[in-house]
Order: C-alpha cells, then sequence, then structure tokens
C-alpha cells in the first residue's frame, strides 16, 4: 500500500473498495499499452490481407512483394542503363525503410538483357511467368521495349518504361514515365529554329526504331508540320558504330545550320570525340541530341561535348528542394562521383508511382494497379512535378541543356507549363 500512496497520495482518503477498482483499472491500462505498438501492423494486416489484395497469383506474401528490374548491365547500352538501376533500386530502397507498401517490403529479382533484345524477351516471360513479378522496371532502347511488349501483355504484367521514346505508342500495360515526341523533339527542334535561326537540318541516329522513327517525326516537322526549313541529311549507323569519319565529311559539305542527333549508347563516345577531332565543335556548330545525358558524359567527356545542346526533361543541375534531396542521397548511396541523367530520373519516379497506385487501389492485382493509375501525382519528382495521363504517359516540363567542360549540363530553356503528352499527334503518323 505505501508504494500505492507513494505515486498517489489520493488512494488515503479512497476507501478500500475503491482502491482496489483504481488499482484494476491502471492494471488494464499498463497491459493495454503492451500491444499497442503492434497494433498498426494488425490493423495493417487485417485491412490488407494477402487474400485481398493478391487475388491473381502475384509474388506476393503477407510481408514481401516481388518485383522485376530488366535492364542492360552489360553490353553497349550499359553506358546508359546502369544509372536507371541504381535509380530504382534507391527508390525501391527508400520505399522499404518507410515501411514498403501495404505493409510488405520489396522484393528485387535483377535481370539483365544484355543490350540484346531477344535476351528482353527471354527475360521478361521469365521475370513475368516464373517469378510472378507485380510490377517490372526496365528497358531503355524502344527495340527492347518493343521486344518484350507482347509479352507483358499476354501474360498482363506491368512495365514501368523510363525512357523519352518516339511515342505512338499506348498500352494499358506500360507506364511511360519518359518524355513521347512532342514533348522532346517536337518542342527542342522548335526552340532551335527560334533562338539559334536554325533553317537547315542534318539528321543522324542509331540504326533502330527510336532513332528511325524520331528521324521520321522530326523530318515532317522540319518540312511540312512546322515548317521549320529542310533537311540537308539523314544517316544511321549500327548500334556500338564507332567510326563517324565518313558521316562527318558529310556534315562538313552539307554546312546544316543544325545537326540533330539521336546516336546512343557507347557510340556517342566515339561520336563526339571524332566531331572534336574534325574541328566540329560547339563553338561552331549548333549540334541539338536527343539521347546524351550526364550518364553518357560519364564516356564522351565534357571537353568533347562543350557547347552542345541535349533536349530532355531533367539534368541533374536542376535547381529545387525535390531535386538536391534526389541528388544527396543519389550520392550518399552511389558514391560524390554518381552522376544522374534524364533517364535516371525517370527510372526512379517508377517505383513512387506503383507504390501511389498500389495504395490508392488497395491491391497488387495489375488491373486494380492500371486502373487506378490516372491521375496520380507525384508532388516530390526530382524533375519538380508530374502527374500521369489517362494514356500512361506524365505531364512533364521540356528542358534544354548546354553540355559543359566539367561534364554537367547548364540549363538554357524550359517550357513555361507541363505539357501534355500527346503520344499520337497528328501529322506525324
Amino acid at each position: 500500500m505505501a508504494h500505492d500512496r507513494d505515486q498517489d497520495p489520493s488512494l488515503d482518503s479512497m476507501l478500500p473498495q475503491q482502491q482496489l477498482a483504481l488499482r484494476r483499472r491502471r492494471l488494464l491500462q499498463g497491459a493495454a499499452v503492451l500491444p499497442v505498438m503492434g497494433l498498426s501492423g494488425l490493423s495493417f494486416g487485417q485491412q490488407f490481407p494477402t487474400a485481398k489484395v493478391n487475388t491473381t497469383k502475384l509474388a506476393v506474401t503477407d510481408t514481401e512483394v516481388t518485383v522485376g528490374q530488366l535492364h542492360s548491365s552489360s553490353g553497349t547500352m550499359a553506358i546508359s542503363e546502369t544509372g536507371s538501376i541504381q535509380a530504382e533500386q534507391l527508390a525501391i530502397d527508400q520505399i522499404n525503410a518507410m515501411g514498403g507498401i501495404l505493409g510488405r517490403k520489396i522484393k528485387v529479382i535483377k535481370e539483365d538483357g544484355a543490350s540484346d533484345w531477344p535476351t528482353f524477351a527471354e527475360k521478361s516471360k521469365k521475370l513475368l511467368v516464373n517469378d510472378h513479378c507485380a510490377a517490372v522496371f526496365g528497358c531503355w532502347t524502344s527495340a527492347s521495349r518493343k521486344a518484350v511488349l507482347p509479352i507483358f501483355e499476354k501474360e498482363n504484367g506491368l512495365l514501368y518504361y523510363p525512357t523519352f521514346y518516339e511515342g505512338l505508342e499506348q498500352s494499358k500495360n506500360v507506364i511511360y514515365t519518359g518524355q513521347e515526341a512532342t514533348q522532346q523533339i517536337i518542342w527542342g527542334l522548335d526552340w532551335g529554329a527560334k533562338e539559334k535561326k536554325a533553317k537547315t537540318f542534318f539528321l543522324v541516329g542509331s540504326d533502330y526504331i527510336w532513332p528511325r522513327t524520331s528521324m521520321k517525326i522530326a523530318r515532317k516537322h522540319i518540312e511540312t508540320v512546322g515548317k521549320l526549313g529542310t533537311v540537308k541529311g539523314e544517316e544511321y549507323y549500327p548500334l556500338g558504330h564507332t567510326n563517324f569519319n565518313s558521316l562527318i565529311n558529310k556534315i562538313k559539305v552539307a554546312k546544316p545550320d543544325c545537326i540533330f542527333a539521336a546516336v546512343v549508347g557507347g557510340s556517342n563516345v566515339a561520336f563526339y570525340k571524332q566531331l572534336k577531332a574534325a574541328g566540329i565543335t560547339g563553338d561552331k556548330q549548333f549540334l541539338l541530341t536527343l539521347a546524351v545525358t550526364e550518364d553518357e558524359m560519364t564516356g564522351v567527356g565534357g571537353e568533347n561535348f562543350a557547347g552542345f545542346y541535349s533536349s530532355m526533361k531533367y539534368f541533374q543541375s536542376l535547381d529545387n528542394a525535390n531535386n538536391k534531396k534526389f541528388v544527396e542521397a543519389f550520392k550518399a548511396k552511389y558514391g560524390k562521383d554518381a552522376v544522374i541523367g534524364d533517364v535516371t530520373q525517370a527510372g526512379y519516379l517508377g517505383p513512387w508511382l506503383w507504390k501511389a497506385a498500389v495504395e490508392k487501389a488497395g491491391s497488387f492485382d495489375i488491373d486494380k494497379v492500371v486502373a487506378a493509375s490516372p491521375g496520380i501525382e507525384l508532388k516530390t519528382a526530382p524533375e519538380g512535378y508530374v502527374k500521369l495521363d489517362a494514356n500512361h504517359h506524365l505531364w512533364s516540363k521540356a528542358r534544354i541543356g548546354q553540355g559543359q567542360l566539367d561534364g554537367t549540363f547548364k540549363v538554357v530553356a524550359e517550357s513555361a507549363e507541363l505539357i501534355k503528352p500527346d503520344p499520337f499527334p497528328k501529322g506525324y503518323q
């Protein structure tokens, strides 16, 4: 009794029955504190039981949900895709640190597409059919995306695709987190015509679907739809190509106001080094590319690209609070010399968009996640702010960056507003 009185002297004035009732009440209150810490987990489990959030046999347990990553960590495209692998993993780690999705931690199965389109198709089937992944974050080239698309549609998988691309596609089973043609190609060409007075253009790209379709759109915009001027030449070279001397001679003869480039992957290293060696530099020639980000600059070298321009929606140098946090977290994980390019940032958006859609749907089922996706906003996106359109593409700003000697980009132009995605623009098909 003395201990009770020390805790609460008011017990002295109570009758024995009152003292007993008070002690019992306190005992019950004290016992109730013990499970409180687990209550949120318990109610989470009750609210989102596995049988409810996974009705289609995906790899979802009471504690874990499995996703796939499918990029080229080897081959000519590794220079471009490594950043996407890193950014997607960073987002997943951050989401797991917050408790995961619907109370489940994300487990990742990584596959290497090895810069080979049949390999991408084979690995995508493994991730969907064997591993039953609830989502896949992957691909870079349009060739790899086209190779896996029939498999995602047949197996009803969900792909988050991070690369700027030619548009002219829309699938229920793909969320496109990069730009399509109106946000990158057309906006970039209009900027070049207005700000650089470009009227003649030389088109050059790697030889596969994205560059060829992009240049088809560019030519139509230059010659007929946008009426910007004329095309003086158009050339394509195989992926991994390293000898551009004959191309450079053709450019010198044509003397275009603008070299419009869509050379991708490792070929960029040889292309820009050879341009500089031939005396074609940023202080003498206007060049606008769709395919050099900070990732490619690690191989190209700032000294070979300085003064040239890239049309992207994101550059590491963007000055906003979201981006500062992102860059800091990325470098903390991957080293102070790690760089972040456009597709890397778009890759980072994928897991966050998926998390938002799953939580909105209250389910991992693909059809429910897809139905919940339109209208989702990411106010924390490093590029500033994005929202997902009903056509599965993002509303984003367009930007132009000028290459600097240190391998970074200086943002020199930005669209006034977010540009509504239009994967099927009239007059370009």
